[in-house]
């Protein structure tokens, strides 16, 4: 694992707050019951309240206790982000982006080449001549064979080609340097994206462990209240459909039980593959939705403060919809790739328009031949040596290639048009995204509060039903209704909880600001309060 995570020491878990409102005084009706009770309490059962939390008995089918450390949501971002493979492609890709701008900067320097060759003729070529050009009075028809060349042939030449005038060139070099931009920001966008991904996994295991503990909560809640209405019933004071009811239930809910069980086993292995680990079922995450409290920062564990603090758009900022639509505008990623993609288009435009003009370019030739007859010596003698120097200046004009260039042009054009259209039509796209997760937040923080009123409710109903049914004054369908009551509230609270984190990541996503990757963490109680 990288360096850069620093692991934080899980702290002890502290019993539920929840199990305090479980406590009940001794009940007249304990004194007819309790000797049913000491002889129908399943082996291995404790006298734990209710909300408890504790490392399992032998035998006992409980969630298993944490082991190893704890795992911050801002660690494993941080984490994504040094091992994250989707993230290395994006910077090959932007690796090979500088090395075009490299390139495209050769085009207007001087080409300089060196070239050299030897040629052995083993047999020296003839050409052959007419004898009257060395003898007047030979025959017309006569022909006298003529060696052309030695034994040996050098050549060496060094030719210099300097651009003066070339407009493709010089604009290649700025369309370059445009992509080289975009691939920046490619780079930044799939930034955004692993952090993002990287907190929606990190929820998703929080929500799943919550309802992985919620209902093995509701499970232990109708193992009790079995236990104690069977022993109820064989003092009479239960009847046996009271018994037979309470069975069904917990026959329901135990396979509920193992179905989020593995629900948040396939949750914690999503985030290590996020997170490019290699043992993905050692990933464990500090943070309880449960006990989160979104309208009251300072009543917060620091572990759920670490959690609500990973945002990228500051808490209480008092934006409106316009004002982040705006801000968006500014700094989404996919946008200033799409206005960067229009430049780039335009630079490629002029590219194919410049080529109707001139080409001028300066050029040099130096050159040093040598023939020898023998044995080779290289490059012979001085005086079998010959040298040629050139300078010049070349001017080429493109008068006419077929109306190619035309309809290169006419192809470029019609590309930077599209690319308009698609900058258009992605600002409205982000426009309303943007508007639908501000609402989305309101309306998840909203539901949060009342969802809290409904846990506290729920929990005292709950406490007064098991009371009542106890002291024989209700019915064990009260009961039942109590407990599902309890379970569906407590959950919904954790739902709102996720909701809202989730709306909050997407939303930082939507707007172009994401912790870690375009804003520093503002981590800690005064940063909070300073954001």
């Amino acid at each position: 694992m990288s360096d850069t995570w620093r692991w934080w020491q899980r702290s002890k878990k502290s019993g539920s707050r929840r199990a305090r409102g479980l406590r009940l005084g001794i009940l007249p009706l304990a004194g007819l019951v309790a000797s049913a009770l000491s002889v129908g309490m399943p082996e291995g059962s404790s006298g734990q309240e209710s909300g408890q939390e504790s490392c399992p008995t032998p035998g006992e089918q409980v969630h298993p206790c944490p082991q190893g450390e704890l795992l911050t949501l801002e660690q494993a971002a941080q984490a994504a982000l040094d091992r994250s493979r989707d993230l290395r492609d994006a910077r090959f890709g932007l690796n090979v982006a500088e090395e075009q701008v490299s390139e495209a900067w050769g085009s207007v320097f001087p080409s300089v080449d060196l070239s050299a060759n030897y040629t052995r003729n083993v047999t020296v070529s003839k050409a052959f001549l007419p004898a009257v050009i060395f003898d007047p009075a030979a025959s017309p028809n006569e022909l006298i064979p003529v060696q052309f060349g030695a034994d040996n042939l050098w050549n060496l030449s060094i030719d210099l080609d300097q651009p003066l005038f070339d407009a493709r060139a010089f604009i290649g070099v700025g369309t370059a340097g445009r992509f080289r931009n975009l691939q920046e920001e490619s780079v930044r966008s799939r930034s955004q994206s692993v952090v993002t991904r990287v907190r929606l996994a990190y929820y998703d295991l929080l929500l799943a462990q919550e309802q992985y503990r919620l209902t093995e909560n509701s499970v232990r809640r109708v193992r009790e209240s079995l236990t104690e209405t069977r022993a109820l019933n064989r003092a009479g004071l239960a009847s046996d459909y009271d018994v037979l009811r309470l069975e069904v239930e917990l026959a329901n809910l135990e396979p509920n039980l193992r179905r989020a069980q593995n629900a948040e086993a396939q949750a914690r292995r999503q985030l290590g593959v996020e997170m490019a680990l290699e043992d993905l079922e050692s990933v464990r995450v500090s943070g309880s939705l449960a006990l989160m409290i979104l309208d009251d920062r300072e009543a917060n564990s620091p572990e759920n403060e670490a959690v609500l603090s990973f945002n990228g758009l500051a808490e209480g900022g008092d934006l409106s919809s316009e004002d982040l639509v705006r801000r968006a505008f500014d700094t989404r990623s996919d946008l200033r790739q799409l206005t960067m993609t229009e430049d780039l288009r335009r630079a490629e435009l002029r590219v194919e328009q410049v080529e109707y003009l001139p080409k001028v370019s300066l050029f040099g030739t130096y050159g040093i031949n040598a023939q020898e007859n023998g044995s080779p010596d290289f490059f012979g003698e001085e005086r079998l040596r010959a040298y040629a120097r050139q300078v010049g200046i070349s001017v080429s004009v493109p008068l006419f290639t077929g109306f190619q260039r035309d309809a290169r042009v006419d192809q470029k054009r019609a590309a930077l048009r599209q690319a308009e259209t698609q900058t258009l039509f992605a600002m409205d796209q982000a426009e309303t995204q943007v508007k639908a997760l501000v609402e989305q937040v309101d309306e998840a923080r909203l539901r949060a509060d009342g969802q809290r009123l409904a846990v506290s409710q729920a929990q005292r109903g709950f406490e007064i039903a098991r009371a009542q049914y106890r002291e024989g004054l209700g019915s064990q369908l009260e009961l039942t209704d109590a407990e599902v009551a309890l379970r569906q509230s407590e959950f919904n609270y954790a739902q709102a909880v996720y909701d809202y984190l989730v709306a909050r990541a997407r939303l930082d996503e939507a707007i172009g600001l994401v912790p870690l990757v375009d804003v520093p963490l503002r981590t800690g109680r005064a940063d909070a309060d300073g954001a």
